[in-house]
């Protein structure tokens, strides 16, 4: 790890992360599967363990954790759904969740659209993330699951930072970088 980077290792493939520093005094690698094919197929299939094997169907939000899902979905022959973080003109009566997000350190809104809550109704529902580190996004997914009649089945995410406030199955801690 470089001052300004950490090597991220999944397997064979390796990846050199960016540090971000989401406060004046913590930096944390980025994770972005969006764009990397490779990334994205190779934490699927590092974090397909983690999935209970009788989950119905997986559940995520917008927008960095969808490759994944996609990925892990694919390999699983199961299909997804994705909570929007922003009312969509063609939403009609959509369940609407407030998140709180340490990563992020502001607010936020999960919106899912009525047609796509029925699809989670009576279903086994794993809810997979590529980065936690509350666990209050995973909360908050998990509230839409259970306002749309589903049930909650598991909790995973690819990576963490630090140690998350719930039971969540996590492929790979990444460090939290304090500064001086």
């Amino acid at each position: 790890m470089s001052n300004e980077t950490y090597t991220l290792i999944i397997g064979d493939l390796s990846r050199e992360l960016p540090l971000v520093r989401p406060t004046p005094n913590t930096r944390l690698p980025l994770v972005e599967f969006l764009g990397d094919t490779q990334l994205s197929q190779a934490a699927a299939k590092a974090t397909l363990p983690l999935i209970p094997t009788d989950t119905d169907m997986l559940f995520t939000c917008e927008t960095s954790s969808i490759p994944l899902v996609h990925s892990l979905a694919e390999l699983m022959n199961l299909p997804y759904e994705v909570a929007r973080k922003r009312r969509r003109p063609y939403m009609q009566d959509p369940i609407i969740q407030d998140v709180q997000s340490m990563t992020l350190g502001v607010g936020e809104t999960l919106w899912l659209d009525l047609r796509h809550a029925e699809h989670l109704r009576g279903k086994k529902v794993t809810i997979v993330l590529d980065v936690v580190a509350s666990g209050g996004t995973i909360s908050s997914l998990e509230k839409i699951v259970v306002r749309a009649g589903g049930k909650p089945h598991g909790r995973v995410a690819a990576f963490s930072h630090g140690q998350p406030k719930m039971d969540i199955q996590v492929m790979q801690q990444l460090p939290i970088i304090a500064l001086d």
